[in-house]
């Protein structure tokens, strides 16, 4: 299953939002450094599918605001 993540790093707390079926709003408290706010984005988003952190992975965007990712051991 593949999802689109907006991420905007740097944020004074962390949220997560569900824009529709596969797109994804997440702010992290991280810096975008040293692949910092990343790490965290697939934590996030591992835990909200109930997934282990290696079954997410970034597929497109690692340097960009707006990252695909695939999601693997997923039904859909």
């Amino acid at each position: 299953m593949y999802i689109r993540v907006k991420v905007r790093a740097s944020s004074k707390k962390e949220e997560f939002t569900r824009v529709n079926e596969d797109h994804f709003e997440i702010s992290v408290k991280e810096k975008a450094e040293r692949n910092e706010a990343n790490k965290r984005v697939l934590e996030i988003v591992a835990g909200y599918f109930k997934l282990p952190v290696n079954k997410v992975r970034i597929v497109n965007g690692h340097r960009s605001p707006t990252k695909l990712l695939v999601l693997d051991g997923t039904n859909e």
